[in-house]
């Protein structure tokens, strides 16, 4: 049982964020103001991660200095007000599927960027080199087919759907013009740059500051309170900051606590357990469990261009996964030998180890 633990969580941890993507959506069917339940959920965080981090950091002294908490305000300004606020338009504009789909971007987002800012190297004279400049292009392709083609629409297996709010706000979107669904991928478009740029600066912050607990829970307490700004900046009727015993406190709670709290964590150990590739490589889980939600709970059917576009960026995180995973096994050179898998795996973590997207 002890050797199939990280599986199991990778698993639970992939169907959490399904859930995200599928609370959050049904929650702005409700009528929920998309920056009010931003600010909300990271309220929530604040509450589960602060007395968590306080509690395992004991009386250890990790003093943060002035130059330290500007670079965290711009660093969760970017990784989660703006991208998570993009996120929430996104998904309200298109569908939680489409939303579950963006996930699979954002290791070959990350990937872009590190090259640009030369902390990763491109070598197209190896297989390694070529396979991450191919997915790289794959996942431009399918980004565009999600983006401009729609295609015939699948009906849903099922029927009878769970959340009856969904049916009038997916039927009020359906009446728009194709330029709605292309604004939110254009939304998606920038939560995955945002996310990929966000990963880039956590590990180059992390060098200087070791302590990922403590940084992301910096992270959570000051985006909530950006998010908090934008949010009353964009809605000011107190109607809409009212939570009441329905689908917009469970999906703030289930972000907060379940998301925020515990599957960021579940996510930092599997990644010590098994590294990070082995936790990329189930990403895909969550856009088959969101496909699956879907169905069962709006009763939302799929387009065949969002099928293709979410095929392909799957084959580019895992043609991007198997070039960086090459490099990792492979020694630079005769005289050098490969580092052990335990040692690769910790040196990777450190820069890794807050990859979650939430």
């Amino acid at each position: 049982m002890g050797s199939n633990k990280p599986y199991i969580v990778a698993i639970f941890i992939q169907i959490t964020f399904a859930g995200m993507s599928l609370m959050s959506k049904a929650a702005f069917a409700a009528g929920m103001n998309t920056y009010i339940f931003l600010f909300y959920r990271q309220a929530a965080g604040t509450l589960v991660l602060v007395p968590l981090t306080l509690i395992l950091k004991g009386k250890e002294k990790r003093p943060l200095s002035f130059k330290h908490l500007c670079q965290i305000f711009v660093i969760s300004l970017i990784g989660i007000t703006l991208a998570l606020d993009a996120y929430g338009v996104a998904i309200n504009y298109t569908s939680a599927t489409l939303g579950a789909a963006a996930f699979n971007c954002v290791p070959v987002t990350t990937f872009f960027f590190a090259v640009l800012l030369r902390m990763e190297k491109v070598k197209l004279k190896k297989a390694a080199g070529i396979a991450k400049v191919v997915g790289i292009m794959i996942c431009m392709a399918g980004a565009a087919i999600l983006a401009f083609y729609k295609g015939p629409y699948l009906k849903p297996l099922f029927t009878h759907q769970l959340f009856h709010h969904y049916h009038q706000s997916q039927s009020h979107h359906s009446s728009k013009s194709q330029n709605t669904w292309m604004i939110g991928c254009f939304f998606l478009l920038i939560t995955s740059v945002s996310w990929g740029i966000w990963f880039v600066l956590q590990a180059r912050f992390l060098k200087g500051y070791p302590h990922p607990m403590e940084f992301m829970c910096m992270q959570t307490v000051m985006s909530m309170v950006q998010s908090f700004v934008v949010a009353i900046a964009m809605e000011r009727d107190p109607l809409d900051w009212k939570l009441g015993w329905n689908i917009r406190l469970f999906a703030v709670l289930y972000c907060g606590i379940l998301v925020i709290g515990i599957s960021n964590n579940a996510q930092c150990w599997v990644i010590r357990e098994k590294g990070p590739v082995f936790q990329a490589m189930t990403t895909p889980l969550n856009l088959i469990t969101t496909i699956i939600g879907s169905q069962l709970l709006f009763s939302e059917g799929i387009y065949l261009g969002s099928i293709i576009g979410a095929s392909l960026l799957v084959m580019s995180l895992y043609s991007v996964l198997w070039g960086k995973n090459k490099e990792l096994v492979t020694p630079p050179n005769n005289n050098q030998p490969c580092l052990p898998q335990k040692e690769t795996r910790e040196l990777t973590c450190r820069t890794e180890v807050n990859s979650s997207l939430v």
